[in-house]
């Protein structure tokens, strides 16, 4: 049976900088907690300690892999947090070497002895991790995790990106492939939008799927909001300014407004040259994951690295194809673009820890220019097509961060993908589906192959590529 994955899924409300690195970890933390949790043992323990392996632990510093664990043993939430007090509840851990179990049981916790940093990679999957409880009377209680992108959290013995026990599935249009997505379509004489619709009907009650998608563009939207008006220079070492705030500035001029939804008519009213389009699209990009860079709050799109990509082309629909689209086009643009992250996901990987860059930007790409080639009339093979085009033409992307940072390339490759994906969408709207000659499942299985070819060092550990044709001093 087909694994059903939701449009939430695929589309989650997290803290940057890495929703492998970051989410992936906060929300094995919580995981750990609850299995304390239910083997009544959270009141006895006295110590824990987390051993980090592979790509977590290669890059795990730059990732902010520790405090996302510091902060999901404390029993914060990613979804709700106040940006704030981050930077306050990890502080204070590492300064009194206590941390405050799940707010249940403060037990001692020494950040630079009980966070370990492993080289080797379990046989797994390249992001593996082991938290490990110690009682008052001396045993241990282990549980190892894997975070496989985007925010999915297995254990080994349910499934993993690849080998997995398939879960039944009880959608009503149960899919695995995108010909069995295209199938549905013409079955039903429904678009993508409305079979993924549909699924998630059978999930929750309509008002709330309304809710939480408007919950999602809002966060997209004053993650870009925000982006657009900071300056300054991104943590880490690097030293890499932020560039969407003058970018925005020398686009928008004196135009007034006081909130995010504003600032978007505020766009809407400004006559946008046509090179001025491309500027557009590449500021709204390089505002989300400036953010994302910073520890703030954005939507993993498939994942945190990519998460620029869509809410980039979903303004670029809003501020320049069409003026008078709305909240039904929103919600129609993040059903699509889940969707086929979700094929991505089942036919190969969103984890850029196993495929390399291709498996978030590519397949963020992917994502947008089916999105917007479905709500600019294409029909459901000519979005198929648009994902597939995208695709195509991101194989064999590495992925090899400067410093360990979601950076150097990271936020510059968001625009790139942005743009990729609105050319990708205008040559599908151009094209006759029956002169396609590679359908995307070949594109997905075409990327896996290329995944499992590609050299581990190109795989988020930053020993390859860019990371060492440029040190911290170059920069």
């Amino acid at each position: 049976m087909e694994e059903c994955i939701s449009v939430f899924d695929m589309l989650k409300i997290s803290i940057g900088p890495s929703s492998s690195h970051t989410l992936g970890p906060w929300r094995a933390a919580e995981s750990f907690l609850g299995e304390l949790r239910n083997e009544n043992l959270i009141h006895s323990i006295n110590r824990v300690k987390v051993d980090l392996y592979g790509s977590l632990s290669l890059t795990g510093k730059g990732h902010a892999t520790d405090l996302a664990i510091m902060l999901g043993l404390s029993g914060q939430d990613p979804e709700y947090i106040p940006i704030e007090n981050i930077s306050g509840i990890t502080k204070s851990i590492k300064a009194e070497n206590e941390i405050n179990l799940g707010n249940e049981k403060i037990v001692p916790f020494h950040f630079s002895k009980d966070i370990v940093f492993n080289k080797n990679f379990l046989p797994f999957h390249a992001n593996g991790m082991t938290f490990t409880a110690y009682t008052l009377d001396e045993s241990e209680y282990n549980s190892t995790f894997y975070s496989i992108g985007g925010g999915f959290v297995v254990k080994e013995e349910r499934d993993n990106a690849k080998k997995k026990i398939q879960i039944k599935c009880a959608f009503p249009f149960p899919i695995n492939k995108a010909e069995e997505l295209l199938n549905y379509t013409i079955q039903e004489n429904k678009t993508i939008s409305e079979i993924v619709y549909e699924n998630e009907k059978s999930m929750r009650p309509e008002a709330e799927i309304h809710h939480e998608l408007m919950r999602i563009w809002n966060t997209m939207l004053e993650c870009m909001y925000i982006g657009c008006h900071s300056e300054g220079i991104l943590l880490g070492g690097l030293n890499v300014r932020r560039r969407a705030f003058d970018m925005h500035q020398h686009l928008i001029g004196l135009a007034n407004y006081d909130s995010p939804q504003t600032w978007l008519e505020e766009i809407r009213k400004t006559e946008v040259k046509f090179r001025q389009i491309l500027k557009w699209v590449s500021c709204f990009a390089l505002a989300v994951n400036e953010v994302n860079a910073a520890l703030g709050r954005v939507v993993t799109a498939p994942t945190n690295g990519s998460a620029g990509v869509i809410p980039a082309v979903l303004m670029y629909y809003l501020v320049i194809e069409n003026h008078e689209a709305g909240e039904k086009e929103i919600k129609q643009f993040l059903m699509v673009a889940s969707e086929i992250g979700s094929v991505f996901k089942k036919g190969s990987t969103i984890s850029a820890a196993m495929g390399g860059c291709q498996a978030e930007i590519g397949v963020s790409s992917a994502m947008a220019a089916a999105a917007l080639c479905e709500l600019m009339g294409g029909t459901p093979a000519q979005v198929l097509m648009a994902a597939e085009i995208a695709m195509e033409h991101h194989l064999g992307l590495t992925c090899d961060p400067v410093g360990g940072l979601v950076q150097i390339p990271c936020i510059e490759r968001n625009t790139m993908g942005a743009i990729k994906a609105i050319n990708a969408a205008e040559l599908a709207l151009e094209t006759d589906p029956k002169n396609a000659k590679v359908p995307l499942d070949k594109v997905i299985n075409t990327m896996w192959e290329t995944a499992k070819d590609m050299n581990n060092k190109y795989k988020e550990t930053s020993k390859g590529g860019l990371a060492i044709a440029v040190n911290m001093a170059d920069c």
